[in-house]
């Protein structure tokens, strides 16, 4: 129920994601869809389920498994004028198409003296925790939030899956949109947005004065488990949801530790050259004066992400590692 005692609509994030794709492609006959398997067999995380019967393969198109060539073939519509979403099927894939992601998509507008916009969409399924092993379950959009000339949107709940969309296409940046495989089946209520939604700001999940709990995409609803665990043994968490690691929101961050004097940065990437490394660096900078402990960091083992369940869980950060970081910083 929003604030104003609207009732929205209930869907799971793979839902809403899907009728963000439908309303793009109904506003905007520039806008099509193109990756591997999302036309007939409806994409590998069945997001764009039904959207080939609905606008044919000219506005659905499957492609061949080669991520160079056809984010490539998406830079170069761009560059045409028309507005296109791209589906990498996982992050790990994405590394196949770096070259033309760093040196075409996010520097051709820096190159070309502002005459060659690249108003592109690539979309990706991010992270662990379903038994896919190393080569579909790491985080690494931390390294895409390296690079200037992009912008790099995680959406962590239903309704931001359902609105971040349409401001992601109208952008004529190129936009990375990392979809955490972990949440595509949780289900939330979506009320239609009363302005613009803004990509340029974090959420406060869940306000609080004890300690700020800071994080993004699949690791918020550990977040707000651990702040809840928190409640029942008298800590007041403020759970921060980043949305946009790049830009990242310096003042949201600086503002809750403000307010609570101490933070944990949750962070399914490695630890090392992490985003929270990043997000530490700039409350160390920006906040040292705030703090009363040091900055505490949640992330996942320095390994390939395991195949075996027990493995995989051991090596990402769980509610139990939250909590326990959170004592390190209030005990």
């Amino acid at each position: 129920m929003g604030a104003d005692g609207a009732q929205g609509a209930r869907t799971t994030y793979r839902e809403a994601m899907r009728e963000a794709l439908r309303e793009a492609l109904h506003a905007d006959d520039r806008v099509f869809l193109m990756g591997e398997d999302v036309g007939r067999y409806g994409g590998c995380f069945g997001v764009s389920l039904g959207l080939l019967e609905e606008f044919g393969p000219e506005r659905v198109r499957d492609t061949p498994l080669s991520e160079s060539a056809f984010v490539g073939a998406g830079i170069g519509a761009a560059l045409a004028g028309m507005r296109p979403v791209v589906e990498i099927m996982t992050v790990n894939f994405s590394l196949l198409a770096l070259d033309q992601i760093l040196n075409n998509a996010a520097t051709l507008l820096h190159m070309s003296g502002g005459q060659l916009p690249v108003p592109l969409v690539i979309r990706m399924t991010t992270g662990a925790g379903r038994q896919l092993a190393a080569q579909h379950s790491h985080s690494l959009e931390g390294w895409y939030a390296h690079i200037p000339g992009i912008r790099v949107l995680a959406p962590a709940t239903v309704e931001d899956a359902r609105h971040m969309l349409a401001p992601a296409v109208a952008d004529p940046d190129p936009v990375l949109i990392f979809e955490h495989g972990s949440l595509y089946n949780v289900s939330g209520e979506v009320l239609p947005p009363s302005t613009p939604v803004d990509l340029d700001h974090a959420a406060i999940r869940r306000p609080g004065t004890g300690i700020s709990l800071i994080t993004y995409g699949g690791s918020l609803p550990k977040a707000l488990a651990a702040a809840d665990e928190l409640a029942a043994q008298g800590i007041d968490a403020e759970v921060i949801d980043l949305r946009t690691l790049r830009p990242l929101d310096d003042a949201a961050i600086t503002a809750s530790v403000a307010r609570t004097h101490r933070a944990v940065v949750i962070d399914e990437a490695w630890r090392t050259g992490s985003l929270a490394a990043e997000v530490s660096a700039r409350i160390a900078e920006e906040s040292f004066f705030d703090l009363d402990a040091p900055v505490e960091r949640v992330c996942s083992a320095e390994v390939p992400m395991p195949y075996a369940r027990r493995l995989e869980e051991a090596a990402l950060p769980q509610v139990a590692d939250i909590v326990a970081a959170v004592h390190r910083a209030v005990d």
